[in-house]
């Protein structure tokens, strides 16, 4: 069981966060096989602030191959990046793109999240 009492469920040989997510997809698989969507995918992950490094000299040069001369560098991990990992993705009959999300609990994460979709990709999160 989640922190947010939610059970993890399999279903269709998929195991989703919870019963809710479950049955969405099921509806959605319905609504698939019937042509009403299209293009039906599950847990997306869109990237939305890369990592960031810090690169320093180590004071070392590459002895052969293409970076034969050039100085070696270290990278070292400051930052992870942030991604959002939308639980559906389809295309209605329209052709536009839908991107869902089966909320049953808006973590101030998940909000910044949903901020940062809309403002650098442009895409307006569905939640059910």
């Amino acid at each position: 069981m989640s922190k947010y009492h939610s059970k993890k469920i399999t279903y269709d040989g998929k195991t989703f966060d919870s019963r809710k997510e479950a049955r969405r997809y099921a509806y959605l698989q319905s609504l698939e096989e019937k042509g009403e969507i299209r293009d039906l995918r599950t847990q997306v992950e869109y990237g939305l602030i890369p990592s960031i490094y810090e690169e320093a000299e180590t004071g070392e040069y590459y002895k052969r191959g293409e970076n034969k001369g050039k100085p070696k560098v270290k990278r070292q991990l400051l930052e992870h990046g942030v991604k959002y990992v939308a639980d559906f993705v389809y295309t209605d009959k329209e052709g536009r793109v839908i991107v869902e999300d089966a909320k049953g609990f808006r973590t101030p994460e998940y909000v910044l999240k949903r901020k940062l979709m809309l403002y650098l990709k442009d895409i307006k999160i569905s939640e059910i």
